[in-house]
């Protein structure tokens, strides 16, 4: 008897990868939107709830850490408009910019306190010299930074002369930098500055308090330090010989010339 030879059909395997894959897809899905309406009620419930309103009437609600010659209003004025809102509300990094441009403040941080405050940190600009200008006395930090002098405050800076209002911020600092220079090459000497006059970088100037008088010393462009003890230990015997000249020339390293 004749055996019947049907072929069988194989059976589609891709039929159900697809199946289990649009499921996956559509639990994402559902998934995704889920996390989304969740994410936009927090952020509602963050943004509208009582509890993280920033307070006038809360003491501590707004705290300012760093303050010492920065004018506090200049900082409160900043955060006027807040009061009254959500601390999440608060745009802490347009803040933080707002800050950056009062003349004192160096570097500032705004942070947000659960579940009410704002804590606001300032590093201060450090002033290194006082710069006389038409329009007044000013001071000015290592970078050339320009800074008004604090009411009450008192300095014993020397003066930084050669200075122009009218400079870059970057023509300040070269000039900022030389008196940096001339003060830690001088040690412990560089309390007798009372003047570094850096209007030509490559021959400083100083004006330096020596036995109870203001002599003017032309210290060059290098070895500041070496040539200003140079002349303290000859000074004695410069001053017996000619005790009239205030004004020396020290670029020289073999000789002092006095200038009349």
């Amino acid at each position: 008897m004749a055996r019947d030879t049907k072929k069988m059909k194989p059976v589609k395997a891709g039929k159900g990868r697809s199946w289990r894959t649009a499921a996956a897809i559509a639990a994402a899905g559902v998934l995704f939107v889920s996390t989304a309406v969740a994410a936009l009620r927090v952020r509602r419930y963050a943004m509208t709830d009582p509890q993280f309103r920033l307070s006038p009437s809360r003491a501590g609600a707004l705290t300012f850490d760093g303050l010492r010659y920065t004018a506090r209003w200049k900082v409160q004025r900043v955060f006027a408009g807040d009061f009254g809102r959500s601390i999440f509300a608060v745009p802490v990094e347009e803040r933080r910019r707002r800050l950056l441009a009062i003349d004192w403040v160096e570097d500032a941080t705004v942070s947000r306190v659960w579940p009410d405050r704002l804590a606001v940190h300032i590093r201060e600009r450090q002033p290194v010299a006082f710069v006389f200008f038409r329009s007044g006395v000013l001071l000015i930090d290592g970078h050339g930074v320009l800074l008004d002098p604090p009411a009450r405050a008192q300095f014993t800076f020397p003066v930084l002369s050669g200075v122009r209002e009218d400079e870059s911020e970057a023509q300040r600092e070269m000039r900022v930098r030389k008196l940096l220079q001339v003060e830690q090459e001088l040690g412990p000497a560089a309390g007798d500055l009372s003047e570094v006059n850096a209007s030509d970088p490559e021959n400083i100037h100083i004006v330096a308090q020596v036995d109870q008088r203001a002599l003017e010393l032309i210290l060059g462009d290098a070895n500041f330090g070496q040539r200003y003890r140079n002349f303290l230990s000859h000074y004695p015997e410069i001053r017996r010989r000619s005790p009239e000249v205030k004004t020396f020339d020290l670029r020289l390293e073999d000789r002092i010339t006095g200038k009349e």
